[in-house]
């Protein structure tokens, strides 16, 4: 019995939200404005780690991109994981 009532809780909930998202229809304004935050919340973290990275290579001896891969790396994963929440909302 208590199965079936949350089965149809949630099945009202996707109704509510397939009617709210069919009346609320985004413009071409809307999605490249959706996909510009995407692209930053991706593009943002990787430069910040990548400009980290080539500071910290700048204060080591001799040459070294150590820091600089390390930091561009880190800034995908911390980029997708925003790219990852903001998609699941």
């Amino acid at each position: 019995m208590n199965d079936d009532n949350n089965l149809k809780q949630q099945v009202e909930q996707r109704v509510k939200r397939l009617v709210r998202a069919q009346r609320e229809k985004s413009t071409v304004l809307g999605q490249s404005l959706y996909m510009g935050t995407l692209g930053l919340l991706l593009i943002l973290p990787v430069l910040g780690g990548a400009y980290l990275g080539l500071w910290l290579d700048g204060m080591a001896s001799g040459y070294s991109v150590r820091w600089t891969f390390s930091g561009m790396f880190l800034g995908v994963v911390i980029g997708g994981f925003n790219v990852y929440l903001l998609l699941k909302e």
